[in-house]
């Protein structure tokens, strides 16, 4: 038996691949679009024709979508089988002609690193602090950047008190049967959600036979509260944190998009230093964070590497 499976089921970590599986289901052109435009503004550009473009720990396959669409060449690799499987059939049905590669592997698997060369953007949305070695499996995102290249991670806000019971809900859900599990996603839809009408939790949490709610990234309200809630391994980090470890590898800071200190995920978009003159000049890492934007207190999903 494969190492992730026996993980999932000693409860040691989320079926994340099982959860992808079954919201690529779901995918149309307007969640697809939705995700062109949301790479789009992440990264600052138009299009990105001409460029390769690596997805670590993919799951259904989405963005890597949003990056064929944009014109990268696209690798895209996942350690969960069911997520691959996801990735293969979102090809499938959007892309079957794309020079776009998928394959299994892991962030924290050095010979398979090393197998994948440097690529021009690295994207690894929610994908590190799941691994269960956040720090480790930055540094081994930084070494995928090609000198000039880019390197885009999400990762979990650390609030402290919170973030730690956090931990402790997402490991009961993991190693508990159907009827902790349910109790804890309505727990705890009931509190992120705390200011939605009451009827809107309930529709969220019973309802699966009606179309899920389309957030702004592609996602599904209902696949993220799942991932929210059972996400497991779980690491939380600040932002100072992340951006010594950046600076620690000489990137520069492009943007840094906060959740305010909420709950959820800060965004970072970091540039190795070389590549051709002209380049874009990052912004100053040391600089008041307090001033930089917040995306509000909402969970952001995530899946493994």
């Amino acid at each position: 038996m494969d190492s992730n499976l026996l993980q999932v089921r000693r409860g040691d970590r989320f079926a994340f691949g099982r959860n992808w599986k079954s919201f690529v289901g779901l995918v149309d052109e307007g969640r697809v679009q939705r995700a062109i435009d949301s790479l789009r503004a992440t990264l600052g550009v138009e299009d990105l024709a001409g460029r390769t473009f690596l997805d670590v720990g993919c799951g259904s396959g989405l963005f890597s979508l949003a990056a064929h669409r944009l014109g990268a060449r696209v690798h895209s690799f996942d350690v969960d089988a069911e997520a691959v499987e996801s990735a293969v059939r979102l090809r499938h049905t959007f892309a079957p002609d794309a020079s776009w590669t998928i394959e299994r592997g892991s962030i924290l698997d050095a010979g398979h690193l090393a197998r994948l060369g440097t690529f021009d953007v690295v994207y690894a949305w929610g994908v590190l602090h799941h691994t269960g070695a956040m720090w480790r499996a930055f540094d081994a995102a930084v070494g995928l950047v090609t000198p000039g290249g880019l390197l885009f991670v999400s990762l979990y806000n650390d609030q402290g008190r919170q973030s730690r019971m956090w931990t402790a809900v997402k490991r009961r859900y993991n190693r508990s049967g159907p009827m902790t599990r349910g109790a804890l996603i309505a727990g705890s839809a009931a509190y992120v959600y705390r200011a939605w009408p009451l009827v809107t939790v309930a529709r969220l949490l019973q309802d699966q036979t009606r179309p899920a709610p389309v957030r702004a990234r592609g996602m599904s309200r209902w696949h993220d509260m799942l991932d929210w809630v059972g996400g497991y391994p779980f690491e939380v980090s600040k932002p100072e944190q992340v951006l010594a470890r950046a600076r620690a590898h000489g990137l520069g800071l492009l943007l840094l998009k906060t959740c305010a200190g909420g709950l959820g995920c800060n965004e970072y978009l970091l540039r190795r230093p070389g590549g051709s003159p002209g380049a874009q000049e990052p912004m100053d890492p040391a600089g008041d964070l307090a001033h930089l934007g917040g995306t509000g207190d909402q969970p952001s999903q995530g899946h493994p590497g």
